[in-house]
């Protein structure tokens, strides 16, 4: 007895076989692959943040966060800038040679602009955060204080862009994080011109 075979029939079943395979398939790939990107903690802890200083006021400090760890943005004065030649020989490293910084922070200023600067608020000495103390003769450091950073932990002092004062157990000048300008009022900070 020959069987007649229903070509339409096996063509759809073969068809619909196939398709009920891929979609499995898809469905085990997807959380798989999935499962090889960042999560979003990942992310937040090494991705750029874009920060708005529209509203920073001269003589003003901004506070955020990057990679866990507090960024200070100051907006500073024309007077808090003619402090920093003042000053050069009471600092260990006047020129940031020594210092964990990008390239464009060498220098006085420690900037791309010089009216903001932008530090990692870190003590380098024990990881302390230092406490902005703008106000030059602020008798809580010493009397001939010009203004800066302070580290109220072991006594480190920092100047108006982070340059560390010889004599004090801080070995290095505070940390200037990669960063560029967006526009004129928007900065982001972990992204260098050029690898944003």
């Amino acid at each position: 007895m020959t069987e007649v075979v229903d070509a339409g029939r096996r063509h759809f079943l073969t068809v619909a076989t196939v398709a009920a395979g891929a979609v499995g398939a898809a469905f085990v790939a997807v959380p798989f692959l999935a499962s090889w990107k960042p999560s979003a903690r990942a992310k937040a802890m090494g991705a750029p943040v874009e920060v708005d200083i529209s509203k920073l006021e001269p003589g003003a400090m901004l506070k955020v966060e990057w990679r866990g760890k507090a960024v200070y943005i100051v907006h500073r004065t024309p007077q808090m800038l003619a402090q920093l030649e003042g000053i050069v020989g009471e600092l260990r490293d006047p020129e940031s040679a020594e210092s964990d910084q990008p390239e464009f922070a060498k220098g006085a200023a420690r900037a791309l602009k010089p009216e903001y600067l932008v530090l990692v608020g870190v003590c380098t000495h024990l990881g302390c955060a230092p406490l902005d103390k703008f106000s030059p003769g602020d008798v809580t450091v010493s009397a001939d204080w010009q203004g800066g950073f302070f580290c109220p932990c072991h006594g480190s002092k920092f100047d108006i862009s982070g340059r560390v004062y010889k004599n004090v157990p801080a070995p290095t000048n505070l940390p200037v994080p990669p960063y560029q300008f967006v526009t004129d009022t928007r900065i982001l900070i972990g992204a260098e011109k050029g690898n944003a």
